[in-house]
């Protein structure tokens, strides 16, 4: 398997809420600043280490961790992000980068989606009870177990051609914008559900841990 078929593990330092990440062979797995705390606790060792390690508290012994400035543009996460993008990795998933107490961190994690995907890569953000991928011209589908809450929010001023199928709330062709929170508290019925859209990017936030696959 190629670099591309595996997936790049980021741990930031948000609450992980028992959902860790399940590694297999050929992927690999970063601490972010305070993630490192997280991963040592569930007894999982990072492959890489990086950050300005002010959450932390000071650099970690460990054998491969990069130490960066309090002062910068990028927050730790991101730092993971740009150097695993260097590295050739194209398959994200991020843990502790949703929830906890800073509200700041968590939007910022929401824009980090947008970066990976407008860098050739994509991301899912795994946490706090939720997971957030960012849909783009395309469409996903979930399997008859997903159950709970999902959401749609717009990544930019406008999305349109939004279908939703086998949702309690349906759409079709619609237009989502960022002045009215449409797309909020839908539910999954128990059956397969599709979501689309033709033009533009979304925030597509869900619960449980099904993840869907990407149809088109």
């Amino acid at each position: 398997m190629s670099m591309n078929e595996h997936i790049c593990y980021i741990v930031g330092a948000a609450p992980l809420d028992g959902r860790l990440p399940k590694l297999e062979k050929g992927d690999y797995l970063i601490a972010a600043d305070a993630g490192y705390t997280s991963l040592k606790e569930a007894g999982l060792e990072p492959d890489f280490v990086m950050g300005d390690f002010d959450s932390l508290g000071a650099a970690p012994e460990h054998p491969n961790v990069e130490i960066h400035s309090v002062i910068k543009d990028d927050t730790d996460l991101m730092l993971a992000v740009r150097w695993a993008l260097e590295q050739g990795w194209r398959r994200f998933h991020i843990y502790g980068a949703l929830g906890g107490k800073r509200l700041d961190q968590t939007l910022a994690s929401l824009q980090t989606l947008r970066f990976l995907r407008e860098h050739g890569a994509d991301g899912l953000l795994i946490g706090d009870g939720w997971n957030v991928l960012l849909l783009q011209n395309s469409a996903i589908r979930f399997q008859k177990e997903a159950s709970g809450w999902l959401s749609l929010f717009t990544s930019g001023d406008r999305a349109e051609g939004v279908t939703l199928r086998g949702l309690k709330y349906e759409l079709t062709d619609a237009a989502l914008t960022c002045t009215f929170p449409l797309g909020v508290s839908n539910e999954f019925l128990g059956t397969e559900a599709v979501i689309s859209v033709k033009n533009g990017s979304l925030f597509v936030l869900w619960q449980g841990d099904l993840l869907p696959e990407v149809i088109g």
